[in-house]
């Protein structure tokens, strides 16, 4: 691509994510700061939307960038600069000040979340501490009658949680001890949230080494572990901010917002994928996997104490966000986080 058209691209997202319109040649070449004709606009705009990296809404002459623009922009046109120290020292600040920090990694949680959405105006999002959370002890599966199974899940914390299973033939008691135990040997010590996704991870493979019933007992693990999943895993703050932009205010797409916010299993799903990654993390549109996000982009990172990662927090906001300035806040966040709860 020339560099004249990697301007005109760079010169409409910033134009998009300030004002939230189709961009127009008129307005472009202004942008753009270039003494061109119309024409040369236009023909520039015709082979950034033929590789795909903007496209025409019906409604309007102007052009707006798509999910390819955004990820080349990301990657290879914005500059981010660190946050100046003011804003770090305010927000340094807040987590001095935080009354209920003392001994209380949840308040620190819980204040970070609400920086991130007051700074940014997004929705802003933490993970719970790992040692927070609770963790697998033991997993056992006793034979009812007929095709029904008893699952019954131990965690550290003392709490049983019982469910009964419909499977589509009887499986016999013995093998059931077997898969239980075996169950329990791998998963003993590990975070629930780790179970859950290794059990998914598990069931979406090929086993060609694991018979049927082994392969029923990690869907019947899965289902109680899920209903035995906390949600208070994952605190969120600011989501009325994302009323404010015009393209997710639609009734339908706030709704399936929200109702993501409460269930908050599909965000921890996605919150859970960036915990191996280095540095900041951003998926836009569709890149998240999950469809009701198709509108959004996710900035998160970990934070981490002792090369331990703790967590992963973040904000959610339109694929328009300000990632200049959401990155750092993103980013200094995080480790004012950690070294906060490095003190505890």
């Amino acid at each position: 691509m020339s560099e004249r058209a990697l301007h005109f691209l760079k010169a409409l997202i910033e134009r998009h994510i300030r004002d939230g319109q189709p961009v127009g040649s008129r307005t472009l070449a202004k942008d753009a700061g270039l003494d061109l004709s119309p024409a040369t606009v236009r023909n520039v705009m015709a082979d950034l939307e033929d590789m795909g990296l903007v496209s025409s809404p019906h409604t309007s002459a102007g052009r707006v960038p798509t999910v390819s623009g955004y990820r080349l922009f990301i990657d290879s046109l914005l500059t981010v600069s660190p946050l100046a120290e003011t804003d770090v020292a305010a927000l340094r600040s807040s987590f001095v000040t935080t009354e209920d920090a003392p001994g209380n990694p949840k308040g620190l949680v819980e204040t970070a979340s609400r920086l991130l959405s007051g700074v940014t105006h997004l929705a802003g999002l933490v993970m719970v501490p790992r040692h927070e959370r609770e963790v697998f002890r033991q997993i056992e599966f006793v034979a009812l009658s007929g095709t029904r199974v008893l699952a019954i899940l131990v965690t550290s914390e003392g709490e049983v949680h019982n469910r009964v299973i419909l499977t589509e033939k009887p499986c016999p008691p013995a093998r059931l001890v077997q898969a239980g135990n075996l169950l329990t040997e791998m998963f003993t010590g590990r975070d629930m949230r780790e179970v859950r996704r290794r059990l998914m991870d598990d069931l979406k493979r090929t086993h060609r080494n694991l018979d049927e019933l082994m392969m029923r007992a990690l869907s019947m693990a899965q289902q109680v572990v899920e209903s035995a999943e906390h949600k208070d895993d994952l605190l969120i703050a600011g989501q009325t901010n994302l009323m404010e932009f015009e393209e997710l205010a639609s009734i339908e797409r706030l709704r399936s917002l929200f109702d993501a916010f409460n269930e908050k299993r599909q965000i921890l799903d996605l919150l859970d994928r960036c915990i191996a990654a280095d540095g900041v993390q951003i998926f836009v549109g569709y890149e998240s996997g999950y469809a009701l996000l198709d509108n959004c982009s996710l900035v998160t990172t970990t934070y981490r104490v002792e090369d331990q990662v703790l967590g992963v927090l973040g904000v959610i906001g339109p694929t328009r966000m300000d990632y200049q300035r959401v990155i750092p806040v993103v980013d200094v966040t995080a480790k004012l986080l950690a070294a906060a709860l490095r003190q505890q």
